[in-house]
């Protein structure tokens, strides 16, 4: 792990310089500042995990110095230092946000104990600000039981207690992430972060430093140290998504870090060793992506350790009404909604369906079908125009296998004109209305309505 790194502030040299020795003994890094205003400078251009300063300095005292820290949203633990007989003061500091207070003269174990418990609480805060970051994007857990599922989850099972990496295969929107995370949550790792980047949604320059970090003045910009994805994941799992898309030099980068389980940031040459799961992620075919260029040989080999292959949605029918149900409830909580289910008709389209994106599509289109039926029972009318085009079909086919292409016409036609007529019957022949249920233009309602009920 890399070193943390403390900031010592007292006008004192020879305070300094005590704290330092400690601290260093205690093999953390340590700066200095002679006063607030040079550390709220040095704070500006670098990132320090705990700083502990003099509550009485000239120009900008100990607790003028943690307001100005906190007005800024700078979140670093901050320990003061008092003189015995002012620990009212160190009291009244705590109530700006100050971390813990040590007494003078210091002695070592006090002083190890309240750095150690800093040290803790700001790394409490920083993984409680990446989890809520989390929380606020959202993600569901599984849902489903068939046996492609089931084989889906023993595999977890396998793998998880293990510190093997790990390549995900599927389609967009079969929940890559989320086994990737179902991976993380029953690891023994479970406790440390579970780090997520989409390798496609990030240039190749900025993909880097977003990685492994950057120290100040490693390029245009870099105004202060940033800490990368890989320390950010230390103890914990990173998660690389569309690994696939990342750029075939990054790759190299990547290749070297897993292989020596160390990296630096860019613009240093310091060497941070870390311990990080990866878990890759692709919806390619990882053996055409090597053919194709997109992928380095030597990093599909050493991702692919232990491959979970995820089922499209297509291929697992008997989950698509589950997790139809359970979006359908979801949605109607957020909304303030009672649930009244899915009709069967729907239900019979939902299952006739391609679910071309997959879990995803599904989860995005219970939640139009719930604003739609404004909470109320969800028939065909909520659904999508190219869904019933599915159902029309599978119907035709199933009342008759030996239909000719003008029977399966008019089998379309007759659905057609039953789904027009549920909709204006349930908009009040509001035309506007029934063409939004439809999911067609007001226009190509207007026709079908001049050719199914002419005059």
């Amino acid at each position: 792990m890399p070193k943390q790194t403390i900031l010592v502030v007292d006008d004192e040299p020879k305070m300094r310089r005590l704290l330092e020795i400690m601290l260093t003994q205690m093999e953390y890094c340590v700066a200095q500042a002679g006063n607030g205003l040079q550390a709220l400078a040095m704070l500006a251009e670098q990132t320090f995990d705990l700083v502990i300063t003099d509550l009485r300095m000239p120009e900008l005292d100990g607790i003028g110095l943690l307001r100005q820290l906190r007005e800024q949203n700078n979140e670093v633990p901050v320990i003061v230092v008092t003189a015995y007989g002012t620990v009212e003061s160190a009291v009244e500091a705590m109530k700006y946000g100050a971390s813990d207070y040590i007494v003078r003269p210091f002695e070592l174990d006090a002083v190890t104990a309240s750095v150690q418990r800093a040290l803790r609480l700001g790394k409490m805060q920083r993984e409680n600000r990446y989890l809520r970051q989390a929380v606020a994007q959202g993600w569901q857990g599984f849902i489903g039981n068939s046996p492609a599922m089931q084989q889906i989850y023993t595999q977890i099972q396998q793998v998880a207690a293990t510190k093997t990496s790990v390549l995900i295969q599927g389609e967009t929107g079969t929940g890559k992430e989320l086994v990737a995370r179902a991976i993380h949550n029953a690891s023994p790792r479970a406790k440390e972060l579970f780090v997520s980047i989409n390798c496609a949604a990030i240039p190749a320059d900025i993909l880097e430093s977003e990685l492994f970090g950057y120290s100040k003045g490693a390029f245009t910009g870099a105004n202060k140290e940033r800490v990368g994805k890989f320390e950010l994941a230390d103890g914990g799992t990173l998660f690389l998504d569309e690994i696939t898309e990342m750029d075939i030099g990054l790759q190299a980068k990547l290749l070297r870090v897993l292989q020596e389980r160390s990296l630096e940031r860019l613009g240093s040459n310091r060497t941070i060793t870390v311990d990080v799961r990866v878990i890759a992620a692709s919806n390619r075919n990882p053996r055409q992506a090597i053919v194709d260029q997109k992928l380095r040989e030597d990093l599909f080999y050493r991702l692919n350790v232990f491959n979970i292959a995820l089922p499209p949605l297509r291929e697992r029918r008997e989950d698509i009404l589950p997790l139809a149900t359970f979006f359908v409830e979801k949605h109607a909580r957020d909304f303030g909604f009672a649930s009244h289910g899915i009709e069967a008709d729907a239900q019979a389209c939902l299952q006739a369906y391609s679910w071309p994106g997959n879990v995803r599509e599904l989860a995005n289109m219970m939640e139009r079908a719930v604003v739609l039926s404004g909470g109320k029972t969800i028939g065909i009318g909520h659904l999508p125009s190219d869904v019933l085009e599915d159902m029309a079909p599978a119907q035709a086919q199933a009342q008759s296998p030996t239909a000719t292409l003008g029977s399966l016409n008019q089998q379309v036609e007759q659905l057609e004109k039953q789904l027009i007529g549920q909709a204006l019957s349930q908009t009040g022949d509001n035309k506007a209305k029934a063409a939004q249920l439809l999911d067609i233009s007001e226009r190509s309602l207007w026709y079908k309505l001049k050719k199914y009920f002419p005059g």
